[in-house]
């Protein structure tokens, strides 16, 4: 019996620690841009394609 109150203090302790790790990230900013990573993926698959033309394109010609 001794050892469930162990693990529930050592699962509570862990509990708090992450908690508090959760509200330092939140304080710091982290979570502050939500809109910008969903757009960011929409266009992600553009600039591959512009990459990839640009690098079809001739950069030297021989005269």
């Amino acid at each position: 019996m001794e050892v469930v109150y162990i693990t529930i203090g050592v699962s509570i302790i862990v509990a708090v620690l992450f908690f508090i790790a959760f509200i330092k990230s939140v304080k710091s900013g982290q979570y502050d841009d939500t809109y910008t990573p969903s757009v960011r993926m929409l266009f992600d698959d553009e600039l591959v394609i512009e990459e990839k033309s640009e690098n079809k394109t001739p950069k030297s010609t021989k005269n």
